[in-house]
């Protein structure tokens, strides 16, 4: 019998299936122990800033290349370590990369201190005092601000209501506008029938672990695919750091101010007030078509938590006559972590701020 010689491509793709299930017992093993967990949010920053449970960090290695200083403003729900994920999937790096003077106002984790806290507490005291702590260390007269998320919220909220806050430009990532078109989680907190006082906790806020749920409600089949994912490049040992990175951060919330939570839920929710310009801060009536500083908005097509009708409205509602929107095919978190934050959401934000650093100068 004749024994027909096997292709030598043949026996490199089963040479390469056999190590790559080896690679797999290995790092299934590894998960399933919970060990060679990545440590996340490593690059070196100081403490430059306290107020309550916040911090300001300004990041070591930060240069100032002649443009603005740079204050990234993060939500109030999670931790701002997914811009600092892991060592080669940083948002935090690219930026210092670029040369930018780099700062985080980190919310740190609320506690019954903070239970009174209102959305003016963030806008009108924590913002102001951070950005003019930036301005102290840095020497420079107007900053850059972004916000992320929630924090995007926050950073609209600032610049609405003080139009002479030193402000060279405002970008925002995945930031919510039209809160009555958030999707499922309209029907999870949005409805008449919620009674914020029976979700508080002890301490007057609303629980982590409330929060996590809510997100987790937006997509029901998540954790299933993200299995037959991890299953799919469990050979992979960068792609199982990224996803033991990126599982941790998606469960690891904190805990919501209760009364923060009550206008979010009274005022931009059910009165949908940035919208339907009815926003009240601090007493006073403002619009975001009082913000005209140069302006980006980033939102991605995939978001399930921030959906596309939720954020496409901004665009149109700022008064910047220096405005641009980035649409990305991406999800919440491939924004700023992941390929396509890489290839395409970082190095936009990074030249829309140094054009606009270029026009100032």
């Amino acid at each position: 019998m004749v024994q027909l010689p096997i292709p030598s491509g043949a026996l490199d793709r089963v040479r390469r299936e056999v190590e790559r299930n080896l690679q797999r017992a290995r790092n299934g093993i590894k998960l399933a122990a919970g060990t060679s967990r990545p440590a996340l949010g490593q690059t070196p920053k100081d403490v430059v800033w306290r107020g309550g449970r916040s911090e300001l960090w300004h990041y070591r290695g930060s240069r100032n290349s002649g443009g603005p200083p740079l204050l990234l403003v993060f939500s109030l729900v999670s931790r701002s370590y997914i811009c600092d994920l892991v060592p080669g999937n940083s948002f935090v790096e690219r930026l210092l990369g670029a040369g930018f003077d780099l700062y985080m106002l980190d919310w740190g984790v609320p506690d019954e201190r903070d239970a009174d806290n209102r959305l003016e507490d963030y806008a009108d005291d924590y913002i102001p005092a951070a950005i003019r702590r930036v301005r102290e260390v840095s020497g420079a007269r107007p900053i850059d601000l972004l916000g992320y998320c929630f924090g995007g919220v926050l950073t609209l909220l600032h610049a609405a209501h003080h139009p002479e806050s030193p402000l060279h430009s405002l970008t925002v990532l995945a930031t919510p506008v039209d809160f009555q078109k958030m999707g499922p989680l309209v029907e999870v907190a949005g409805s008449d029938a919620v009674d914020l006082d029976a979700i508080l906790d002890d301490n007057g806020n609303v629980p982590a672990g409330i929060i996590r749920q809510m997100f987790r409600s937006l997509t029901p089949t998540y954790e299933i695919t993200q299995y037959v994912n991890l299953w799919e490049r469990l050979w992979s040992d960068d792609y199982v750091a990224t996803y033991q990175a990126m599982t941790r951060w998606s469960a690891d919330h904190i805990p919501f101010p209760g009364a923060a939570a009550r206008q979010t839920l009274d005022m931009l929710l059910r009165e949908n007030a940035m919208v339907t310009d009815r926003l009240v801060v601090g007493g006073d009536r403002v619009s975001l078509s009082d913000i005209t500083v140069p302006f980006l908005t980033v939102r991605a097509k995939r978001d399930h938590i921030i959906e596309a009708p939720a954020s496409e409205p901004l665009i149109d509602l700022v008064g910047s006559p220096d405005k641009d929107e980035l649409v990305l095919d991406a999800g919440h978190m491939g924004l700023i972590v992941g390929k396509t934050a890489h290839r395409t959401t970082i190095p936009t934000i990074i030249d829309f701020l140094k054009k606009r650093s270029e026009v100032s100068a």
